[in-house]
């Protein structure tokens, strides 16, 4: 990518960058979201096990992808440096990276019983989501070595590609998803599982594709990806990157796990109670896409400026992603607001499941603003490759403060200091938007410290090298 246009016009550099991450991402939370609404005209049940098995699967995911996030910041700054060949060594060992992980995740997805044990579902659900999980530990392998392909491209700012296969993963999804979940062709009805066995044919595909896209298309070749021969795992490689990777995948196992132990408690209040929790967490997710996808543009950006050793650059890149998440997240907060009635007719028409919905939307457009500045600060973090001091503050803000808070007043821990309104479901969101408002000043306090300290290093080396050409 040319540095001129970031460096002049960053918040047009950022969104130009983000479109088409953002339509991707939308795509791929579109999926669940699919899910979630086909299973809960299927049956409530159904949908309260897909609520929990989604949740497991979520979190196991998530933590893994997280790990394999620690290529992003590699390949943003070897290709901000032009060192396309070592861009090319380090996708080789990212996919003995996901070759590993995918085994630790199928064997934790197949076996999920001591998870299970605390939402305390009736044997009916567990059985559903049970088998839901382990269909998608088939599908984990694809899934995580197509994450490989992703970070690849969006550090070469090439996203428009990975778009379209996840765009047209998502046309894919509505037509197997009849067909597992209600029945056809001689094929029985799944329900909640048939999702699973959608998601597992579409993923394989989504890596063949892409595999295909590396080994085929000519602008890939400044890469040396093929016939340089096989590569065994470098060691060292993979150490770096797992030391990397592991505090970033800890960030986003603890972001999910708060939402994942909301969902596995509030399933103790009620099936309705978690089903109606479950459109709202999801919703919440297609929302968290739109600065997830700024905040990776944004990062992207300042990784390959950080690699072409340009610090100021990459701090003005940094404001003006936050800056721009900030404000549309306002936005996106009132339109949400206003709305709520229409969204929630969109997932169900049954009016319990409703109703425990509708309350938990005040705490929805409440959080938007903080979280779109926390995501967007800890991305640009992980530029810098700063990671730990971030997982440090997740865990004291979304474990101790949303989730240990949102407990006690969930289930009225002290009856006579708690408020009704911010019991049950209520109260572990409530509880999440203030550990939300904690975290989002605790990451511009940590980034503002990390960019003057980069700055710092950077003017000390070049002092060095002044005295050694001296």
């Amino acid at each position: 990518m040319k540095t001129g246009p970031a460096s002049s016009r960053p918040t047009s550099s950022i969104i130009g960058l983000a479109v088409p991450i953002w339509i991707g991402q939308l795509a791929a939370i579109a999926n669940p979201v699919v899910d979630t609404a086909m299973v809960s005209r299927y049956s409530v049940t159904d949908l309260g096990a897909l609520a929990v098995a989604a949740s497991v699967y979520i979190s196991v995911y998530v933590a893994l992808n997280g790990v394999m996030q620690s290529l992003a910041p590699t390949f943003g700054q070897l290709f901000g440096a032009g060192k396309f060949p070592e861009m090319g060594k380090e996708a080789k060992q990212g996919v003995w990276l996901a070759i590993f992980l995918s085994i630790i995740g199928s064997l934790l997805l197949s076996f999920p019983q001591p998870l299970f044990s605390i939402a305390k579902a009736s044997p009916e659900m567990t059985e559903k989501a049970t088998l839901y999980l382990r269909i998608l530990a088939f599908s984990l392998p694809a899934s995580l070595n197509f994450l490989v392909y992703n970070t690849l491209n969006n550090a070469m700012a090439r996203p428009k590609m990975v778009m379209a296969i996840q765009v047209t993963g998502l046309l894919l999804k509505i037509p197997l998803n009849t067909l597992f979940i209600f029945g056809g062709w001689g094929i029985p009805a799944f329900g909640g599982p048939g999702c699973a066995i959608a998601t597992f044919i579409i993923v394989w595909l989504e890596l063949l594709i892409g595999w295909l896209i590396l080994r085929y298309n000519p602008f890939y070749r400044i890469l040396h990806l093929f016939g340089t021969g096989f590569a065994w795992p470098n060691w060292k490689s993979l150490k770096e990157l797992l030391s990397l990777g592991i505090p970033v995948g800890l960030n986003y196992f603890i972001e999910v796990t708060s939402f994942t132990f909301m969902a596995l408690f509030i399933a103790r209040i009620g099936v309705n109670a978690v089903a109606g929790h479950q459109i709202v967490a999801n919703f919440s997710g297609v929302l968290y896409m739109l600065p997830l996808s700024l905040a990776s543009a944004t990062s992207t950006l300042v990784a390959q400026s950080i690699g072409g050793r340009r610090l100021e650059i990459a701090r003005k890149i940094s404001f003006a992603g936050i800056r721009l998440s900030a404000i549309l997240a306002i936005i996106v907060a009132c339109a949400v607001w206003l709305g709520k009635d229409w969204i929630i007719s969109l997932y169900t028409s049954n009016e319990t499941v409703a109703a425990n919905a509708a309350p938990l939307f005040l705490f929805l457009c409440s959080l938007l603003f903080f979280d779109a500045i926390q995501v967007t600060a800890s991305y640009v973090l992980r530029a810098y490759k700063v990671v730990l001091a971030p997982t440090l503050l997740y865990v004291m803000t979304l474990w101790c403060i949303g989730l240990g808070c949102g407990y006690m007043f969930a289930f009225n821990v002290f009856p006579d200091y708690i408020p009704p309104r911010i019991t049950g479901s209520s109260g572990f969101w409530f509880s999440n938007c203030i550990s939300l408002v904690i975290l989002s000043v605790g990451m511009i306090i940590i980034m503002r410290k990390t960019e003057k300290k980069a700055e710092v290093q950077f003017q000390a080396s070049l002092q060095k090298q002044d005295t050694a050409v001296k």
